[in-house]
């Protein structure tokens, strides 16, 4: 009966993992190319995205409006340009057109970056992009706690 639960219990945390690493691309997160997010005119449309790592972020200007983009953000009304370690180079993208896609990218190391434009106030994107995690690395530890 112990082996049973622990197979359950393990074929539920793989059906658990696979589910939540199923991500489109709107809301907060994505990956691979297809991770988007739209700029409006003085905003991005949304605050933060998760990507995978190894994935780019495609950014979308829906506006006719200048922005410049580049690595670090807005701290209290004051431009921050900062790289974090790891992030990739963002230096002076120029978007003006609506409609106009640029990929920035790849984000290869696992971490959180943060991405500005010089031209509006406050106008602040996070990334995120997670750890890899290997499937199947939980399944041994539970079966070798409820087994016994």
């Amino acid at each position: 009966m112990k082996k049973l639960i622990a197979i359950l219990v393990a074929l539920s945390v793989v059906t658990i993992l696979t589910a939540a690493s199923c991500g489109g691309s709107g809301g907060s997160g994505g990956t691979g190319a297809d991770t988007g997010v739209h700029m409006g005119e003085s905003t991005f449309l949304q605050p933060s995205v998760t990507i995978s790592k190894g994935s780019s972020l495609n950014l979308i200007d829906d506006v006719p409006v200048l922005h410049i983009i580049g690595n670090g953000s807005w701290v209290n009304n004051v431009t921050k340009p900062a790289r974090e370690p790891g992030a990739p180079v963002v230096n002076n993208l120029q978007f003006n057109a609506a409609g106009q896609s640029m990929a920035v990218g790849p984000f290869n190391t696992s971490g959180t970056f943060h991405l500005y434009c010089s031209v509006h106030l406050n106008m602040n994107l996070t990334v995120i992009s997670p750890g890899s995690f290997v499937f199947g690395s939980a399944i041994p530890f539970i079966s070798s706690n409820l087994a016994g």
